[in-house]
């Protein structure tokens, strides 16, 4: 399987460990008219990235574009909070991790203007690898600048890479579409659960039965000789397809 032999492997658990126990279809305008900073929870696989996030709070580095605050928190503060049972399980998906790299610094949000700002804006100050997810997205990038609300339910979630050759950056956009449709099958396969046939419209959607159901966007800079680049997933949620006639039964079996 692609996503057991190449460096996108935390797809895996990442897919697997999204398990919501409730849908919403609409983001409160409230929260998307707040001036409230964004509350980011910096969380690590091993002793190495949890001090990387302490010393990421203490310096109070990280921000979004346009002076957007962010309130930088601890792993350990989780628990502090009610964010309720369909909150995404950090705990769960570390320790399914097993990764040398990828999602072992892990930035989680229960509600976020864009996965894709935090990790592109603050590309210099964050570990390569990292992993930014949010249980909800109210100004996701998309293509052509368009924006997209997320509710809970979505899967959304943005990583760092960096690359030293030029002509194979624009080949990411077309890896991680392969990526997140294999572990999609693995997350099938290891489980016994039934094939679910989600294919790759070229180059970045994702669709099931004709129906969109997931989309990848990949931007890059260039600097000290190397690409950084920053790519961001987003996978619709399930009852959304109920609503339009799709059968979600499958997509329920494999906890999106």
């Amino acid at each position: 399987m692609l996503v057991q032999s190449s460096r996108f492997r935390f797809l895996f658990p990442l897919i697997q460990k999204r398990i919501p126990s409730s849908l919403s279809f609409s983001v409160a305008s409230s929260a998307m008219d707040s001036a409230s900073p964004s509350m980011l929870f910096l969380c690590g696989k091993s002793s190495t990235e949890s001090e990387i996030a302490k010393s990421l709070k203490i310096n109070d580095t990280l921000n979004l574009p346009n002076g957007g605050k962010v309130s930088a928190l601890l792993q350990s503060e989780i628990n502090t909070f009610r964010f309720g049972e369909d909150a995404f399980n950090v705990d769960l998906f570390l320790n399914s991790l097993s990764t040398k790299r990828f999602g072992r610094f892990l930035i989680w949000s229960p509600l976020l203007p864009s996965t894709h700002d935090i990790v592109s804006h603050n590309f210099c100050e964050l570990p390569v690898g990292t992993v930014c997810v949010a249980d909800t997205q109210f100004k996701g990038r998309g293509r052509s600048k368009n924006t997209w609300e997320s509710p809970r339910g979505c899967l959304m979630f943005s990583f760092t890479l960096q690359m030293e050759d030029g002509k194979t950056v624009p080949l990411v956009q077309y890896v991680v579409s392969l990526a997140v449709t294999e572990a999609i099958k693995d997350v099938c396969d290891r489980n016994g659960f039934p094939f679910i046939d989600v294919r790759i419209k070229w180059p970045n959607d994702l669709y099931l039965n004709g129906i969109k159901v997931g989309g990848i966007l990949c931007t890059s800079t260039y600097k000290s000789k190397k690409f950084n680049v920053s790519s961001d997933s987003v996978a619709e949620p399930l009852a959304r397809y109920k609503l339009m006639g799709c059968d979600p039964v499958n997509f329920l079996k494999v906890n999106f």
